[in-house]
């Protein structure tokens, strides 16, 4: 079973790089026979640790293929002379540090108060200010992560309480392809990877990249829930 969703399709008339992502389950026993869409649908209810293979395709300046079928990860490029594409870069790696950042900042009003300490950590506290790199298409600014390093982020916020991006044809497949090529990816409250979807289009926050730039991230959220957990003693002790 698998999942397959267009992204970033309104950069399409601003000739923006948009994309392709996909993601392969293996059927389980007891649903190889499907017969109506509700089994097709609890079919493919499972966690992202369960992908067989996941990727996404970029069409821009050039159209790349990246891919990984549960080992390394590797990018193919498309040969319009010869209608194929052709292996680019094998075993792609993410660095595990690179100082950018990539969010939408125009919902900073939205945020929660731990990832904007977080995202002003990165502009005012650090040696040296950290690049905002945002495409405003995943696939795109996923890629760009890979290849360079940093952090994507897509957090949940008061409008969007649990999070934007969806988990089974965007997050998890994505999330599969940064930690086999050696980077992190979680919600917040864990790796992106397992969670167990109880909705065909449930949604998600997202934050993915090097692994110490996730590392780091992560440092902010724990803080605020650790506060919140003394704050919470102390309420129960009046």
């Amino acid at each position: 079973s698998g999942g397959l969703g267009f992204d970033g399709s309104s950069n399409i008339d601003a000739n923006v790089s948009v994309g392709s992502i996909w993601g392969i389950w293996k059927v389980k026993e007891k649903y190889k026979n499907v017969t109506t869409v509700e089994e097709a649908t609890a079919c493919i209810m499972q966690p992202g640790v369960d992908l067989v293979s996941a990727g996404y395709a970029m069409y821009g300046s050039a159209t790349n293929l990246v891919m990984t079928v549960g080992n390394s990860v590797d990018c193919f490029t498309l040969d319009a002379s010869i209608g194929e594409f052709i292996l680019t870069q094998a075993n792609l790696r993410i660095p595990p540090r690179r100082p950018i950042y990539s969010v939408n900042e125009g919902n900073e009003r939205l945020w929660h108060p731990w990832f904007k300490n977080y995202i002003k950590h990165l502009k005012y506290n650090t040696r040296k200010p950290y690049s905002l790199r945002y495409i405003g298409s995943m696939v795109a600014d996923v890629h760009r992560t890979i290849l360079y390093g940093g952090i994507f982020c897509y957090p949940n916020d008061a409008k969007t309480i649990n999070g934007k991006l969806r988990l089974l044809y965007e997050a998890a497949p994505i999330a599969l392809i940064i930690e086999k090529a050696g980077g992190k990816a979680v919600t917040g409250d864990g790796r992106i990877l397992e969670v167990t979807p109880t909705k065909l289009h449930q949604r998600c926050p997202v934050y993915l990249g090097s692994s110490d730039e996730v590392d780091l991230l992560m440092t902010f959220k724990n803080k605020e829930e650790k506060r919140a957990a003394e704050d919470k003693n102390t309420t129960s002790k009046l």
